[in-house]
């Protein structure tokens, strides 16, 4: 295992902190303290300060040697802000170079909390409605066979209660073989998915559903007359100081930072193929976005601690609905664009998560500041049981056993 050593912050208690009287996260823009970088499947001695628990070093080991994902990457935060990152595994199953320690990822739908913080913004801005119909913004667009955007709230479109049909059922295939290095337009994705029938009535049932998002972006892009990703680094990733994170550009394929490779298995125990190079544009709002396991903790924390909403806003996107256990797992809610996951300990962690071809990311942060998040360089478990025990790693990194 590769390890940073701990960091202590630079700046005050935030508000939030000060009310729950214990120190604020790090400071956002402030870098990582480089320690000592040892070999990838090493573990090193803790020093006397280190409380990290065993069972999550353990776990990062055990999803490399027993679920035979290539790589883990992954990032805590303590309640005084401690930064650790950490790296297992092969970067690169060819050459067997180490992986990267807080190395850059595809974050998958993870962004899907980044575009659902600029609408909330723009709803604070008064520009948006929650419950005004997608129709009242983007007029005579969403329309199919038992859809229409009329009966579709804007709030039904960030809590997937909306009915849509999800495009990428009816294109995954596709995106694995010829559509890997071709460029969609979000209109294209949500063509695909108005082809189908609504799934339910809006607001009757939850559903999760990446074409909820397409027009989440759409809904941006109008609102603003700017584009999406623009809005995303100036709104958010910007003000959160998030160094290595960045919505890619047209036609860009590769990671552009330290990067292990990504890969792919069509089935658990399928040879694991090389998915580095992909175009990601059929995610577009709905999961384009790269990152780095300590970026996520980082925007995590700045959003729970308040520092990109506004309390009203905030507060609504906190706002839960029950997901089937067959979707989310036992007890998981879904807020505005967030993920309510309860802990094994008690309490809970908020967050989102990520699926793309070659990168899986689970994620969450408490609201006593504490944070992690995993980044598997395989989205498709080598093993069958490779998803269910990424969760339990999760979970051991804010339980100590």
């Amino acid at each position: 295992m590769t390890v940073r050593s701990p960091q202590r912050p630079a700046r005050t208690l935030t508000a939030t902190h000060r009310r729950r009287g214990i120190a604020a996260v790090a400071a956002l823009s402030a870098a990582l303290a480089v320690g000592s970088v040892l070999p990838a499947n090493a573990v090193p001695a803790a020093p006397a300060q280190d409380t990290r628990n065993s069972a999550f070093r353990q776990g990062l080991h055990d999803l490399v040697k027993q679920d035979k994902y290539p790589a883990v990457l992954a990032s805590t935060t303590d309640r005084d802000g401690r930064t650790r990152n950490y790296a297992v595994g092969k970067g690169d199953l060819k050459t067997g170079a180490p992986a990267p320690v807080d190395g850059q990822i595809r974050a998958g739908s993870n962004t899907k909390t980044f575009t659902a913080v600029a609408v909330l913004q723009l709803v604070g801005e008064g520009k948006v409605g929650l419950d005004a119909p997608i129709e009242h913004y983007l007029p005579r667009l969403v329309r199919g066979e038992s859809i229409d955007g009329r009966k579709i709230t804007v709030r039904q479109l960030l809590n997937h209660t909306s009915g849509l049909p999800n495009y990428t059922e009816y294109m995954f295939t596709d995106v694995l073989g010829k559509a890997r290095h071709t460029y969609l337009q979000p209109r294209t994705l949500l063509d695909i998915a108005l082809e189908h029938k609504a799934l339910f009535s809006p607001g009757t049932d939850w559903a999760y559903s990446n074409t909820n998002y397409v027009l989440l972006g759409l809904l941006i892009e109008k609102v603003t007359g700017r584009p999406l990703a623009e809005q995303i680094h100036q709104r958010i990733i910007d003000r959160a100081g998030l160094r290595k994170t960045y919505f890619p550009a047209v036609g860009e394929e590769r990671i552009r930072g330290k990067h292990p490779k990504a890969y792919h298995a069509e089935k658990p125990g399928a040879p694991l193929v090389d998915f580095t190079e992909l175009d990601p544009s059929w995610g577009w709002a709905a999961g384009q976005i790269v990152s780095t396991p300590s970026d996520l903790n980082r925007f995590f924390t700045a959003l729970l601690d308040g520092k990109l909403l506004k309390p009203a806003e905030l507060k609504q996107m906190r706002t839960t609905v029950p997901v089937p256990e067959k979707w989310g797992g036992k007890g998981v809610r879904y807020g505005l664009g967030v993920t309510r996951t309860p802990l094994s300990c008690g309490g809970a962690i908020w967050g989102h998560g990520g699926d793309i071809p070659g990168h899986a990311t689970r994620n969450g942060v408490t609201d006593d500041g504490r944070a992690a998040s995993l980044a598997l360089t395989a989205n498709l478990a080598p093993t069958k049981d490779g998803p269910e025990n990424a969760v339990k790693v999760l979970d051991s990194a804010f339980c100590q056993k």
